[in-house]
């Protein structure tokens, strides 16, 4: 493989990684006008990423192990394929049922087909002494994806009124931008399982390795890992609403700092991915918990006054900062904690049925406290809940440092 197409081959992917998970999420951003739209309270819209999470936690497993056996050029292809048409359906504003049958659909689509694949593809192309950074490259550039799309559909947003029919055309585009990625990846990705680190073993995963992976302690570890860091990534989906309900701000206003903290992911993915090849993995990962710890509790004192406005800002940016550079690394796990080459889709996989199941609880949580406790105490009991997850994300991170990294390294040594 020349070097040009090696790095072709990860701007497509993190492109697309980025990308196809614009239309499920489209709340992150448009959340009153989407509500709007389709005639929803926010139990109801929360309901539509708690349907989106159960397809997504029963697709992740057996998608990674058959990220395991099938050309992740056909895998990833056709995902991206069956989301940009299913979402040029959504543009028309279906039923509260059609809703969540497309939510349903987005679950198997991405995470079935495309999710364990990215990561196989991933694994591979770097060394095992590269991995941080491999998968800090992954991350970032699902970051540019994700700004690029979000700053663009944003301003057509605003140009065309930010009404319903404005929404619309939102959603055409990113249907649009997700089937031509599709074509993207068909022509620039492998059709190969892996680059030959373990080729041998690609195709011959049968229940005994399922299994052997299932019952690594090391797993479970990550698994709790990416369960906790992924419930601070849905925490900082509230900033938007937090914005307009406690600071007063405006729908436009608020929309531009969610996309605004896009920004950030980039460069917060990159800078981490090569600290933590520096650093150890699992000792940056746990850094990155106690500062969210502390981020996440502030929310939850902080008074909604337009004096607090620079505080909440800054802390906008910090814990995004945090929660953009752990979830770029934090696969990078695998290989710190010598999970075989050869099960990366199915460890990735049950990883991520694991870690993901916040799709489930965690936006129906946020809807259904906003709506029982209407405003400062709603976000409240939200924000002490996360920083609470987060220390035990802390104690799994150190905890697979003590037991798994610095006691390799010894033994090593």
């Amino acid at each position: 493989m020349t070097k040009v197409r090696h790095w072709v081959i990860m701007i497509v992917l993190s492109l697309s990684g980025g990308i196809i998970f614009g239309l499920p999420f489209l709340f992150e951003v448009y959340y009153k006008p989407l509500a709007q739209a389709l005639s929803l309270n926010n139990t109801e819209v929360g309901s539509l990423m708690s349907v989106f999470g159960v397809t997504s936690l029963i697709s992740y497993f057996p998608g990674g192990w058959l990220a395991d056996r099938v050309s992740p050029r056909k895998l990833i292809t056709i995902s991206l394929v069956l989301t940009g048409f299913s979402g040029l359906y959504f543009s028309t504003f279906p039923s509260y049922t059609i809703s969540l049958a497309l939510h349903a659909f987005w679950g198997v689509a991405i995470s079935f087909l495309f999710w364990g694949a990215m990561i196989r593809v991933t694994r591979n192309w770097a060394p095992p002494e590269e991995q941080g950074r491999a998968f800090g490259i992954l991350e970032s550039g699902r970051g540019i994806g994700e700004v690029l799309t979000g700053v663009a559909l944003l301003a057509v947003f605003a140009a065309l009124g930010s009404g319903d029919s404005a929404l619309a055309v939102v959603i055409i585009l990113s249907s649009v931008f997700t089937l031509a990625l599709g074509v993207l990846a068909w022509f620039t990705l492998e059709d190969e399982v892996d680059d030959g680190r373990g080729a041998e073993d690609a195709h011959k995963i049968g229940l005994s390795d399922i299994i052997a992976t299932i019952k690594m302690p090391v797993v479970w570890l990550i698994a709790t890992v990416i369960f906790t860091g992924y419930c601070t990534y849905w925490g900082t989906f509230r900033f938007t609403s937090y914005a307009t309900d406690i600071f007063m701000m405006s729908v436009t206003i608020a929309a531009t700092i969610s996309v605004g903290k896009m920004w950030l992911k980039p460069m917060a993915a990159l800078v981490a991915g090569f600290v933590a090849d520096k650093l150890g993995i699992a000792r940056t990962v746990a850094f990155l918990f106690m500062v969210l710890i502390i981020s996440f509790s502030v929310f939850a004192v902080m008074p909604g006054s337009s004096a607090m406005i620079p505080m909440m800002l800054l802390n906008i940016a910090i814990a995004s900062l945090v929660v953009f550079a752990m979830r770029g690394i934090y696969f990078a796990l695998l290989e710190e904690g010598g999970v075989p080459l050869a099960v990366t889709g199915t460890a990735a996989g049950f990883v991520s049925a694991i870690g993901y199941t916040p799709d489930i609880f965690m936006p129906l949580l946020g809807g259904v406290l906003l709506d029982t406790y209407p405003g400062p105490t709603g976000y409240r009991y939200f924000f002490f809940t996360t920083a609470a997850i987060c220390a035990v994300g802390l104690v799994a991170s150190l905890t697979i440092y003590l037991k798994f990294v610095r006691k390799t390294d010894q033994e090593s040594g």
